[in-house]
């Protein structure tokens, strides 16, 4: 355990799970992916930063290349950070600050709560895109560009039909076609199997899937509930889905169940332009978010970037 000011650094075996938790739940910017479950079953390792009683905390998933302990980005943790009430920019320093230098290499996600800029530390700003579900199904519709409404009715005159009992092994083979080695490792899919199995059975997460009449997938999603929000995160389309209005007609399935709730729905994204349309296309609007990347390997080593 190391400490620097009210800060402590804990290993995942000093930490405690209960507090931790109860901490996410508490924050005003709480997480799904800074939940300790969700930590323990996507990161080969991780410790944190805990300030006072767990009043603020930082998770810090780590990694090892060379005999180098580094802090970069996991597959499936969207956001990291600090995660707490009165967030402030030099509460933000403080806990960066914190970091154990033995971590030489950071490249991760911040949350939109830290969104502050430090001349010490070089941040990039990025997007993602939320819609709020408390209105009804009508004035969120009312705000989709006509774009979203021709393919939802293109889909309609194809008879694709919702399909809420998706097998979550089918969503994972659509998506692999596209993400297979460019983002997500075998690994990684049976990672998220995983924890999908446990969050569906509290009710926690959702598929929704866009068939043909024959039967065919032309859409999938993978959502999860938490911190009064839904992530719209895994996603397995057919290559002829999106012309035939299969993703459009999806969300909108999923906005018309969940409308009318204290409720907001994450995109996850994204910085690429045409992601960042088709999210908007829904009326949602951008939450920007920093990443973090700071390099202070020995000179001889930088060329080793994990």
């Amino acid at each position: 355990m190391m400490i620097t000011g009210n800060i402590q650094y804990l290993h995942r075996a000093a930490i405690d799970t209960a507090r931790w938790d109860a901490a996410i739940t508490a924050a005003g910017n709480g997480t799904l992916y800074a939940e300790s479950a969700w930590l323990d079953n996507f990161c080969p390792h991780w410790d944190a930063l805990v300030e006072g009683d767990y009043e603020q905390v930082m998770p810090l998933p780590w990694r090892k290349k060379a005999g180098i302990q580094y802090l970069g980005y996991t597959p499936f943790i969207y956001a990291g950070g600090v995660f707490g009430n009165d967030l402030n920019a030099d509460r933000l320093k403080a806990f960066l600050d914190a970091v154990p230098p033995k971590f030489r290499y950071w490249d991760f996600p911040l949350n939109n709560g830290n969104n502050y800029t430090l001349p010490e530390y070089p941040m990039l700003l990025r997007r993602n895109f939320i819609l709020p579900l408390s209105p009804s199904y009508t004035d969120i519709e009312k705000n989709y560009r006509k774009q979203i409404h021709r393919n939802i009715h293109k889909a309609k005159g194809l008879r694709f039909v919702v399909d809420t009992a998706v097998e979550v092994e089918e969503v994972i083979r659509l998506a692999s076609l596209r993400h297979f080695n460019d983002y997500f490792s075998v690994k990684d899919y049976n990672s998220f199997l995983k924890i999908y199995g446990v969050r569906q059975g509290e009710g926690r997460a959702k598929i929704y899937g866009i068939r043909t009449n024959q039967g065919n997938l032309m859409a999938s999603a993978v959502f999860f509930f938490a911190a009064g929000r839904a992530y719209y995160l895994l996603v397995g389309n057919h290559p002829d889905g999106k012309t035939a209005g299969a993703s459009h007609f999806l969300i909108d399935a999923f906005i018309r169940d969940h409308c009318a709730q204290p409720l907001v729905l994450d995109f996850e994204g994204s910085d690429i332009d045409g992601l960042a349309f088709f999210y908007s296309s829904f009326g949602a609007f951008a939450e920007y978010y920093p990443t973090i990347r700071l390099n202070r390997l020995p000179a001889w080593l930088r060329w080793l970037k994990p």
